[in-house]
């Protein structure tokens, strides 16, 4: 259980999960197929997959889930091939002309009658709940399917007070004060080979750097025309490495081998033991690499943030 990505929400108010009133909240959302005319449907399920049945699991006071979402595969570009024969056929029977809201029209007929016989793909988005940390964890680059993991919960729970955390100065100005020398980062935190620079004018162009040393006069030069890093690789303590964006979003999440050896004592043939040992260590590490990076960009904002 190694998240590969990692978007942050913090929770703005108290908010104490309780593992069995968790448990109760999701069950009453839980995962269903699609139905013949069902698009998609998302609902919890177990993190264990097999393993398990309960819908949370819980390890040193984290809390893990696991959001399935299902979806019919209807490509667009098959009914539109449908709808185009039956506009012909229309029009070569009945000598007319099909109008844009009869196109319409025709076109949601079609998209119901092949959706049953449309092959289903599913995708399972994980997550867990730190309250001692305050945060919400996500295995996702995207903010979009972040989000959406979020606001299931928020249904299922009726509440969650959630935003990204807010820190005190601009990441793309600090990771580029880090490439350029103007500014260090924290002890721990070493910058890789990979960046993206931006340019901030209109044009807005981009360049990504891999496999270069990032302190050359080629990317200071890009700097000094006015670019931005916004997105680097850094490392951290040799135990995690890991590409993070002016989101604060961290992407290519990879454990270190330190880490692995550690999973590496725990008896292979407990899969339930070797997933709980792996999610422990993650957490663990992710706890404390988050106070480290929020530091890192001036410390976080937390003036919207209500203190127990």
């Amino acid at each position: 259980m190694w998240f590969r990505n990692a978007r942050f929400f913090r929770f703005s108010k108290p908010f104490n999960t309780d593992p069995t009133r968790l448990e109760e909240a999701l069950n009453e959302h839980v995962f269903k197929p699609c139905g013949p005319q069902d698009s998609f449907r998302q609902g919890w399920v177990s993190p264990l997959g097999r393993q398990g049945e309960q819908l949370v699991h819980s390890s040193n006071g984290y809390h893990l889930i696991c959001l399935r979402k299902e979806e019919r595969v209807l490509p667009s570009s098959v009914v539109k091939e449908v709808v185009a024969e039956r506009i012909e056929l229309i029009e070569t029977e009945q000598g007319r002309k099909v109008g844009r809201k009869e196109q319409n029209e025709l076109r949601d007929q079609v998209t119901l009658e092949m959706l049953p016989q449309a092959f289903t793909r599913s995708r399972h988005s994980f997550a867990y709940l730190a309250p001692a940390d305050g945060l919400l964890v996500v295995d996702s680059g995207s903010s979009k399917q972040a989000e959406d993991i979020a606001s299931a919960l928020r249904q299922a729970l009726g509440s969650l007070p959630v935003r990204p955390p807010v820190v005190q100065q601009s990441p793309a100005f600090v990771m580029t004060g880090w490439i350029n020398g103007d500014l260090h980062p924290p002890t721990g935190l070493v910058a890789g080979q990979e960046c993206e620079l931006r340019d901030t004018g209109e044009e807005g162009g981009i360049i990504r750097c891999r496999g270069l040393e990032l302190h050359c006069g080629e990317i200071r030069n890009h700097i000094e025309s006015g670019m931005q890093v916004t997105r680097l690789a850094l490392d951290w303590e040799e135990n995690l490495s890991f590409l993070i964006d002016e989101e604060l979003t961290i992407k290519r999440l990879k454990f270190g081998e330190t880490l692995r050896d550690q999973l590496d004592d725990i008896d292979s043939d407990d899969k339930l033991a070797k997933f709980d040992g792996a999610f422990s260590l993650m957490t663990l590490e992710i706890s404390r690499l988050v106070p480290v990076i929020l530091e890192a960009f001036g410390g976080e904002d937390r003036s919207a943030i209500v203190e127990e």
